[in-house]
């Protein structure tokens, strides 16, 4: 009686998102479900401080670049280089040498200190920006994710030992704090007024090249994660064509003033020329959460949901499992709805089409994703569903987004 979600592929958003990521420096994304290999190479106001500390942890403001200057990139680098820092990240995983050396016979021709050791170093390199002149640093969580001990390299070769104060798989960011004093930092801006075929600017240290540079365009604004190739993310993604490579997450997208507008984090394998960041907005948010608590709470409503169109239509009409029929084809298309959530206690359906959420106009599984993320826990959320040929009032109140949905 199933459905198989693998019929419509791409169009599966979830609101039951989770996954981590490798230690590595990037994010790759990869066609087929193709493992992502390892890199072992040698809202709140985007121009306010952080809560804590506000004086010693406010953003310095730097003097706008002059665009009609030909050199206005390697101005713009020139003032927020010694800002974007190097992230080496370690972490112990087994071996697995097996049973075998453990024998009693074989440790006599080893001797215990000699024998292999059953554990191995994963080394990876990503990047990231320094916010505030005490040390807080913003990176990508996928940068960190698991490392056991954490090395920041500065511009001027300087190196401190990072603590890694907290990190959100959901959206894929981290913060640090190093003990330093009187840092250079960046400034932010906005991602909110972003066009396609602007200025954007990348800093990093790809493939192990530290204080690499590169420039383009912003190429397209708004993608969803589902369209990006990770539907477990929180996020609209902001396109580039500035080249992107593994060690480039976690370090910043600049506009044309040099100001901070994302945080680079994943490319595609099987595309040439595009790339993609958090929007700064989204980045900020989830940061000061984070210094402030550690973690993140994420509202959770518990539905698994698709884009409807007149093909999906098309598709799902010929499965005679399906056990409802669909009579729109424009909205989003609830497949399943989770036992125990505030979903299945409000009352919401298989076969529910969503058209509004909080009065706001839903075309996509993306823009429910995004009124759930940008709701409380606990506070009343109503939406809006076509339910055969009538139309459905539903009132629920998020919960706090399961442990076992955080990968």
């Amino acid at each position: 009686m199933g459905f198989s979600l693998k019929q419509i592929g791409a169009y599966i958003a979830f609101l039951i998102v989770g996954g981590g990521a490798g230690l590595t420096g990037g994010y790759i994304l990869r066609d087929n479900n193709q493992p992502e290999p390892q890199v072992t190479l040698p809202s709140i106001s985007a121009n306010t401080a952080f809560s804590a500390e506000e004086e010693q942890t406010a953003i310095q403001s730097l003097p706008p670049i002059d665009r009609s200057n030909p050199n206005f990139i390697a101005d713009a680098v020139k003032q927020v280089g010694p800002a974007v820092v190097r992230i080496d990240a370690a972490r112990s995983v087994s071996g697995n040498i097996g049973d075998p050396f453990q024998n009693p016979f074989f440790r006599r021709f080893f001797g215990d200190e000699e024998m292999p050791d059953p554990e191995r170093i994963e080394r990876g390199t990503g990047s990231g920006f320094i916010l505030s002149t005490n040390g807080r640093l913003i990176t990508n969580a996928h940068v960190v994710s698991g490392a056991d001990t954490v090395s920041v390299t500065l511009k001027d070769g300087r190196t401190f030992e990072g603590k890694v104060l907290g990190s959100d798989p959901i959206t894929d960011v981290a913060v640090i704090q190093i003990s330093a004093e009187d840092l250079p930092t960046v400034t932010l801006g906005s991602s909110e007024d972003l066009v396609p075929g602007q200025w954007a600017i990348a800093i990093g240290n790809p493939l192990g090249l530290d204080n690499t540079v590169t420039a383009g365009i912003i190429s397209a604004i708004g993608r969803s994660s589902s369209q990006v190739g990770i539907p477990d993310k929180r996020v609209r993604f902001i396109q580039t064509d500035a080249a992107i490579n593994p060690g480039n997450s976690g370090g910043p997208l600049l506009d044309d003033k040099g100001r901070v507008i994302g945080i680079n984090t994943a490319i595609r394998a099987n595309a040439q020329g595009l790339g993609f960041a958090i929007p700064i907005e989204t980045a900020a948010r989830i940061a000061d959460q984070l210094f402030a608590d550690g973690e993140v709470e994420h509202p959770y409503i518990g539905i698994q949901m698709i884009d409807l169109t007149p093909e999906t239509k098309n598709q799902l009409s010929q499965d005679n499992s399906l056990g409802f029929r669909i009579r729109e084809d424009r909205g989003v298309l609830i497949m399943q709805v989770m036992e125990g959530t505030p979903a299945e206690e409000a009352g919401l359906e298989r076969g529910d089409i969503i058209r509004k959420v909080n009065d706001r106009e839903i075309s996509t599984a993306s823009d429910v994703q995004e009124e759930v993320e940008r709701s409380r826990i606990g506070d009343l959320l109503e939406i809006e569903v076509i339910r055969g040929e009538e139309t459905v009032m539903i009132e629920l109140r998020p919960t706090l987004l399961p442990v076992e949905q955080l990968g």
